[in-house]
């Protein structure tokens, strides 16, 4: 399928596949009259990319997992790398829970005030 089919069909620009392409996300595409034609199964691999991402994984770490053999090796692979990305998810996860929490705080002050608000001079929004 062309490049406009398939980034149609996965949700993404055709400028984002050439990106992945150009760092190796995505294999070199088979050029038909000068035109990146790519097979069916591209659709897989930019939807394991997709949810790599939205799991927080850097394009850098997406790139090694899909550069293992597949089999065990990348079983291994996706295994040590979401093991060190969960440590990481639960601080982010703590953080946001605190710049929420501080958000609702200033909600229940209910003085709508930054020069007088008790919440700003006490050191509250500043430990979020």
């Amino acid at each position: 399928m062309g490049i406009g089919d398939l980034a149609r069909r996965v949700g993404t620009r055709p400028s984002a596949l050439r990106y992945y392409e150009s760092i190796g996300l995505l294999p070199p595409a088979r050029r038909v009259k000068g035109r990146r034609v790519y097979p069916a199964a591209t659709v897989r691999r930019i939807a394991l990319i997709k949810m790599a991402q939205r799991a927080g994984f850097a394009l850098a770490e997406i790139r090694q997992l899909l550069d293992t053999d597949t089999g065990r090796g990348a079983t291994r692979q996706w295994r040590a790398l979401a093991e060190r990305k969960i440590p990481e998810l639960d601080r982010f996860i703590r953080r946001t829970q605190a710049l929420r929490d501080a958000v609702a705080d200033c909600l229940a002050c209910g003085c709508m005030s930054f020069e007088t608000c008790g919440l700003l001079t006490s050191g509250t929004a500043e430990d979020a």
